[in-house]
């Protein structure tokens, strides 16, 4: 049986990240430190069914239940009021992230219509990686008769690492596909 990911990753990847980035310590190793799962809902403001279904859907994901993300000014143009739910997000941090993260890389990417890998260019300059996502039935949680409309979501990955390049070789460590281009 495959070792979990953050046994992996104190047991495999942080020697081989030492020696390739050749860092004195221990803790300059980059690592993963939380996960954001963001998904904006426009619609929600007249619609408060298309916000419950995204909450239930969020929390079957990820195994935490959501926050409701609210408009900080209103918006006439947009039909927006100040305090009108506009989006649900989770944040995920240690046990849980990592089985997110394990889930991600091995059940919920390889299932996306015609994947080729993620773009290696995702990096936000400080070693974080984000990640939109088009549908959430690429999730095996999700059951495809429960769903009401296909939606979008933003994962963003927040390492430690120093650059994109330390982020990137973190990510390719512990799995996830790179498309080489």
């Amino acid at each position: 049986m495959p070792k979990p990911l953050k046994t992996r990753y104190q047991e495999d990847i942080v020697p081989k990240l030492t020696e390739q980035f050749s860092f004195s310590n221990v803790h300059e190793v980059p690592s993963v430190v939380k996960i954001v799962i963001n998904r904006g809902l426009g619609e929600a403001s007249q619609n408060a069914k298309a916000l419950e279904s995204s909450i239930r859907e969020l929390t079957v994901i990820t195994g935490q239940k959501p926050v409701v993300t609210r408009a900080k000014k209103a918006i006439a143009s947009f039909k927006i009021r100040e305090g009108m739910p506009v989006g649900v997000m989770v944040t995920l941090r240690g046990e849980k992230m990592y089985a997110f993260l394990e889930r991600l890389i091995a059940l919920a990417l390889p299932r996306i219509r015609d994947f080729r890998g993620i773009s290696p260019k995702s990096f936000d300059g400080r070693g974080n990686y984000s990640l939109g996502v088009r549908e959430q039935l690429m999730f095996p949680e999700i059951d495809y008769d429960s769903i009401d409309q296909i939606r979008g979501m933003d994962i963003s990955i927040v390492t430690s690492a120093a650059n994109d390049e330390e982020g990137r070789a973190l990510l390719k460590e512990m799995g996830m596909p790179f498309r080489d281009n």
